[in-house]
């Protein structure tokens, strides 16, 4: 009999925790720890924060769903990893021990690397999480009353774009609807080496499709933006070159902002040596397992991943959902392996399926793998993304409510469109063609 605990519940947790009691043995026993009662479907948070989304309709409760899978929840925020006791430390002073550890907790928000930067005590709003969105949802409100100045984009070391791209073109699309479109001037600002590199180098034409988007919409827009400061109604950027010097200090006024900060590990993590980088960032090879602690794997945000590329300012890798579900796949089968005294042998492919809302249209890609060089390299944009992304928000979380990671159908699907989740299975669709 072994303990299996999975740290997080969020877009990796929940799908690991549901995989990895399908993949256990009966007597096995699945534990989850989270800060948070609630799944809250992430990606739809752009539209929470215009008041388009309510968080109860992208939300499940977690312990009902958790109770019938027969999986343990633990809602308490973790102190601390504790590798050499195999135990992590809850905030409540307990200490729950494993056999196996999956950590997937996400980031933390470095808010704090940027002065006036965020929600709480700054002077931007984050769609990040789903309290993040609707309290920017209410700042919205006010907004639009009177209405001024509108800056959106990610700061430096940011290594998800796609949310601040939907967000800027969200709000586009409500001004538009509420008829004050001419009253705000929009700038995107973006630590981005050009449009529509996405921390990934693009996807397919995204560059010309991103820009095109921009400037069909009349949002200006500043690359290479290295932010020195917020003000309760401005935002200091400075544009630099490709040699690292500044090329221009643009002083931009706002009358509403959001910026999507750096990710780093969160605390519980950090610093331990062997288990993470510097920037707390856990450390895993091709099974996604640690090699300092073999028994510890990690899915999803909080796995460390280098850039693609080296710029005049930093820019990380976005781990999207389609992404970390593969993370999942070869993890629960990992453990399921060792657990059976058999080697790890399933490795992740990283392909990426990503869409983008614009609130009216938007962009989807897919990715294969997600980090270049790619065997498929695809990017399309139309209305139809828009209800696409509509689609698969209430497939996903009406999945998440019956405690089901993958649905027969879903990977049949997927089979037909040739997208794997492990390496195993590309090799076996090889080999069957």
């Amino acid at each position: 009999m072994a303990h299996i605990v999975v740290l997080g519940a969020g877009l990796g947790g929940v799908p690991m925790a549901l995989e990895m009691r399908q993949q256990a043995r009966k007597e096995d026993t699945v534990t989850v720890i989270s800060d948070q009662p609630v799944f809250s479907f992430t990606p739809s948070n752009p539209w929470v924060a215009v008041d388009w989304r309510k968080p109860d309709q992208i939300q499940v409760e977690l312990e009902p769903v958790f109770k019938k899978k027969k999986i343990d929840f633990i809602h308490c925020r973790a102190k601390k990893v504790r590798p050499e006791q195999n135990a992590v430390e809850l905030d409540d002073g307990r200490m729950i021990d494993y056999d196996y550890l999956v950590i997937a907790t996400g980031p933390e928000l470095a808010f704090d690397e940027i002065e006036g930067l965020g929600p709480h005590g700054g002077h931007t709003h984050s769609v990040c999480t789903t309290p993040h969105a609707l309290e920017a949802s209410k700042a919205w409100e006010d907004f639009v009353k009177d209405p001024g100045p509108i800056v959106v984009g990610a700061v430096q070391g940011a290594s998800c774009f796609g949310p601040a791209y939907e967000y800027a073109f969200i709000l586009d699309t409500d001004l538009r609807k509420r008829k004050i479109r001419d009253k705000v001037p929009m700038t995107f600002v973006t630590s981005e080496p050009y449009i529509g590199h996405l921390g990934l180098d693009g996807v397919g034409d995204t560059k010309g499709m991103l820009e095109s988007e921009l400037r069909e919409r009349h949002i200006k827009f500043i690359t290479s933006a290295r932010i020195q400061k917020f003000l309760p109604d401005m935002v200091v950027v400075e544009e630099m070159d490709d040699d690292g010097s500044v090329k221009k200090v643009h002083e931009l006024p706002q009358n509403f902002s959001m910026m999507l900060p750096a990710f780093r590990g969160i605390e519980a993590v950090r610093d331990i040596e062997g288990l993470v980088n510097p920037r707390g960032f856990v450390t895993v090879d091709e099974a996604q397992q640690n090699a300092a602690f073999p028994n510890i794997f990690s899915v999803g945000v909080c796995v460390a991943i280098p850039p693609v590329g080296q710029y005049a300012v930093p820019v990380g890798v976005p781990k999207t959902g389609f992404m970390i579900e593969s993370m999942v796949r070869a993890t629960a089968h990992n453990i399921r392996r060792l657990l059976d005294a058999k080697k790890p042998d399933a490795e992740a492919t990283w392909n990426a399926v990503c869409i983008a809302d614009f609130g009216d249209g938007g962009v989807a890609f897919v990715a294969m793998p997600q980090i270049p060089p790619r065997n498929v390299n695809w990017a399309a944009s139309g209305k139809w993304v828009h209800w696409a992304k509509a689609a698969f928000e209430k497939y996903f979380v009406g999945k998440i409510r019956r405690g089901v990671s993958e649905p027969f159908y879903e990977r049949v699907t997927l089979d037909l469109l040739g997208i794997t989740k492990t390496k195993k299975e590309e090799k076996s669709q090889l080999s069957e063609g």
